[in-house]
């Protein structure tokens, strides 16, 4: 009984360590997210997928700093900019944050309702019905029960790995693609170059570093 307890308490200790970046790795795999990822695939294929290798090395990198200036100055990141930069340009930085987050938000919702439209259910509905659980867990939840919510609701993204697997890829050239220098041309063309810049900031997203931080503090 002792060991199955302590087993339990260690589990709870792994999850209290790595929680926060596996939220934050997760819920990335947002509405836009899903979004930019398949226009990729759908414009490009796999020539794209080279992108995947400095996109992860720059997320790993940015991650690892925000949580180590957490841990260190056990200071959140606006707190930091304030720091450095003032007040004047801290409050530039949080207008656009906020600006950046509404319409990240919106985005949100347009995934619900056509997500859910799929099954026949009204946007009209859904959307409303989704705003009022987010209202309710934001306002009457508390800090550890949004924790819970969040990291029970990233373990349903192994549905991608699924489907992925589901849609049978050709693995060898998905693979040469991840590892061969992408040609010259690609980078003369607008399209290209535009979804490389959308794939990197979907990807490396700016309420990430704020949120990871701040989990850590």
């Amino acid at each position: 009984m002792s060991a199955l307890k302590s087993w339990r308490v260690r589990v709870a200790l792994v999850f209290a360590v790595v929680g926060p970046g596996f939220i934050t790795a997760n819920v990335d795999n947002d509405a836009g997210g899903i979004a930019t990822y398949s226009v990729a695939g759908a414009q490009f294929g796999y020539t794209l997928l080279w992108t995947m290798i400095p996109i992860t090395i720059a997320l790993v990198i940015i991650q690892e700093m925000s949580s180590r200036m957490g841990a260190v100055t056990g200071k959140g990141l606006s707190d930091l900019i304030r720091e450095e930069f003032g007040l004047r340009a801290t409050f530039v930085l949080m207008l656009a944050l906020f600006v950046t987050n509404f319409f990240n938000i919106i985005g949100e919702f347009a995934g619900v309702a056509s997500s859910f439209e799929l099954f026949g259910v009204s946007k009209y509905i859904v959307v409303p019905l989704a705003a009022f659980v987010v209202w309710g867990i934001v306002v009457h939840g508390t800090y550890s029960t949004v924790e819970k919510v969040f990291l029970s609701a990233s373990a349903f993204y192994v549905a991608y790995i699924v489907s992925g697997v589901l849609a049978r890829p050709d693995w060898r050239a998905a693979a040469l693609s991840t590892v061969t220098r992408p040609e010259s041309a690609g980078f003369r063309n607008y399209g290209y170059l535009s979804m490389i810049i959308g794939l990197a900031g979907t990807t490396i997203a700016p309420w990430m570093q704020f949120y990871l931080q701040a989990s850590i503090v």
